[in-house]
């Protein structure tokens, strides 16, 4: 299906996806991620040794190493590992391309269940032999923003770290912020996805526990080239958010057909191609309303708790990408995101 729509042209830094990098307890194989079938996650899924290394890793949070290995998967994966590099125009690769800089690179990570485990963990020590009795090793990461702060000294990361965690669209909504803050000139090089770990047995939404995540690099489409670097496709994202109310009242399906139409025309110069959409909903009002909006020609996919599903179907679709994709996702608040996955002959812009 097409939801198709026209906005004005604007420019940017135009941006491919050169490296991806996925950890799940069934596959690391962004196709494979989200196409396989998922059985029950056994303790022990992720070794932090055989992932990152032996020493330095043992005391972080899951949600953490999770990230850092589809990091260091995505890194690889763009044949250009990084370097240390000093001064702003980056170190020398094969091929007499420059890589960026330490103070070029930047990251944004979404998440919405990291902390959830260490958080009740924390509160039951608490109250059961004080706030002493907290390990200093795990008790920083009580702020969410540490998840991903790792990467900044892991991988000389210093042109920016963002940290997202609106429901269900804060991947999503980590490659939009990342590529803005590229465009604006606070870095030339963008690491970007989402990470989480599962929900205490307690919380509601336990049953719906994601555990794993997605790395995507994106660089600019002229370096990747001039390094005669693969780049697997262009993958731009716009968030909005829509009353709950609104989506599931009266004619709410129309309402959200227009707002995604006018989301997938800001990131297209003329008129939105030809695309499948991809739509990771629940079974909320505002879910029905979207999967009522996109109608029987989308794939329907069932969300999970948090924020790694749709980044699992944007890694999966780049990684197979021979046509236009949109992902679409909305969580019960009102947060919806859309991103649409072009190849790269598409005419596209930022």
């Amino acid at each position: 299906m097409t939801i198709a729509s026209h906005a004005p042209a604007h420019t940017g830094e135009d941006l491919i996806v050169s490296g991806i990098g996925v950890v799940t307890p069934w596959s690391d194989l962004p196709v494979t991620a989200v196409r396989a079938a998922r059985p029950d996650v056994s303790e022990g899924w992720f070794d932090h040794r055989e992932r990152l290394g032996r020493r330095g890793y043992k005391y972080l949070p899951s949600a953490t190493q999770y990230f850092l290995a589809a990091t260091k998967q995505a890194i690889a994966d763009t044949g250009h590992p990084l370097e240390s590099a000093a001064g702003a125009e980056g170190t020398e690769a094969a091929g007499g391309t420059r890589l960026a800089a330490e103070e070029r690179r930047g990251a944004a990570v979404g998440t919405n269940s990291a902390a959830a485990a260490l958080h009740d963990e924390m509160d039951l020590t608490v109250l059961s032999a004080g706030a002493d009795a907290l390990s200093p090793a795990t008790a920083p990461y009580f702020s969410i923003n540490l998840f991903g702060s790792r990467l900044a000294t892991e991988h000389a990361l210093k042109g920016f770290n963002l940290t997202l965690t609106s429901p269900r669209t804060a991947g999503l909504e980590a490659l939009e912020s990342g590529a803005r803050s590229v465009r604006l000139g606070r870095a030339s090089w963008l690491l970007a996805g989402a990470t989480e770990e599962a929900l205490p047995e307690a919380q509601a939404e336990a049953c719906l526990s994601e555990r794993g995540a997605v790395a995507l690099v994106l660089e600019s489409t002229e370096q990747v080239r001039a390094r005669k670097g693969r780049g697997y496709g262009h993958c731009r994202v716009r968030s909005f958010f829509l009353a709950p109310r609104t989506a599931a009242g009266p004619g709410g399906a129309d309402r959200v057909r227009v707002r995604i139409g006018a989301a997938l025309a800001s990131m297209c110069t003329g008129p939105v191609p030809e695309h499948h959409v991809i739509a990771v909903v629940d079974e909320s009002p505002v879910a029905t309303a979207v999967a009522a909006a996109l109608g029987p020609a989308a794939s329907l996919v069932r969300a999970g708790a948090g924020s790694l599903e749709p980044l699992l179907q944007v890694a999966g679709a780049l990684a197979g990408l021979t046509s236009p994709v949109a992902v679409v996702t909305a969580a019960r608040e009102g947060n919806l995101a859309v991103a649409l996955l072009t190849p790269p002959e598409h005419t596209r812009r930022g």
